[in-house]
């Protein structure tokens, strides 16, 4: 039995897992945010409702790990943020732990039980109010020692002029520490950031995209930018990793057309040519972070047995 966790800033899920068939919900609790002590308590309880000692804790969560030092950076949870959080934890329920990325665990689901399967290369990719990314190689994480592959959003990438006709964009900072990055223009905040630059109106993603789907022309004109301003760097992170499927999540994937003209363009742009979707909506809805995660900990544990 594999325990699997989905940990952000406001909730804790658990799940069991027996097997990629069998993976039940246990519920949520609040995240312990300032003490250490009672988030190993919120995990102790989850172990408890389980009704017995599990082989393996499996846990997503939104962070990154050192693969180097395997210290968390985790900065919405501080009694956890700059620990060894897998060694940490182990020492204090006396269980082998687990730690991946929330994007990559989304990108193992997708690739084991989603938009994924029978794709030897999958690219996750989060389109919400920022972007994000996994690649599974496989049926493998590349990231099973923790670090930062699959980042698309970030890096001073973008382009300068963007649209058509092109119009000058600025480099905005992104919250990583530099500029230029997608995530700055990428996500649905990006959207917005666009919308002002180009309209100097304050909209939400929500009433852009409202507007782009009636023909609005300042919003068609955003959208224009958005999408130009996406393809490209999703296209060079799709030549380099060779992904032959990208599903995507977070709440812009919930926008069939923007999928549909992001797929469109960025097919326009990569080497290896396809005439089928590759930008396509995932189909882990609900809970991939547990349901990944609980992947992850199942191969680990058939790989120590084997």
């Amino acid at each position: 039995m594999i325990i699997s966790f989905d940990i952000g800033g406001s909730a804790i899920k658990g799940g069991i897992a027996l097997s990629e068939t069998d993976i039940t919900p246990l519920g949520r609790q609040p995240t312990p945010l300032d003490d250490f002590g009672a988030f190993v308590d919120t995990l102790k309880s989850f172990i408890a409702q389980a009704g017995g000692q599990p082989m393996l804790l499996s846990i997503s969560i939104a962070g990154v790990v050192d693969p180097d030092t395997q210290k968390l950076t985790c900065a919405n949870i501080p009694c956890i943020h700059g620990r060894t959080f897998a060694a940490d934890v182990e020492a204090e329920l006396g269980i082998p732990v687990l730690v991946a990325n929330d994007a990559d665990c989304f990108a193992m689901a997708e690739a084991g039980l989603g938009a994924g399967r029978g794709h030897r290369i999958v690219l996750g990719v989060i389109l919400g109010t920022g972007v994000g990314g996994g690649v599974i190689a496989n049926g493998r994480l590349i990231n099973e020692a923790g670090g930062f592959a699959g980042e698309w959003g970030h890096g001073p990438i973008v382009a300068l002029r963007a649209g058509h006709p092109p119009v000058d964009i600025p480099h905005y900072a992104c919250g990583c520490g530099q500029s230029g990055c997608v995530d700055s223009v990428g996500g649905a905040r990006g959207m917005e950031r666009l919308h002002k630059t180009l309209h100097d109106l304050d909209y939400t993603s929500e009433e852009i995209i409202g507007k782009w789907l009636k023909g609005e022309e300042q919003a068609t004109r955003t959208m224009d930018v958005f999408i130009d301003l996406l393809a490209s760097p999703l296209a060079l992170t799709i030549n380099i990793t060779g992904a032959t499927i990208v599903p995507v999540a977070g709440g812009l994937s919930n926008v069939e057309q923007l999928l549909q003209e992001l797929d469109r363009t960025v097919r326009q742009r990569i080497l290896r040519k396809f005439d089928r979707p590759l930008v396509v909506r995932s189909e882990c809805r609900v809970e991939p972070g547990l349901i990944g995660a609980a992947l992850l900990g199942l191969k680990a544990e058939a790989e120590s047995v084997g």
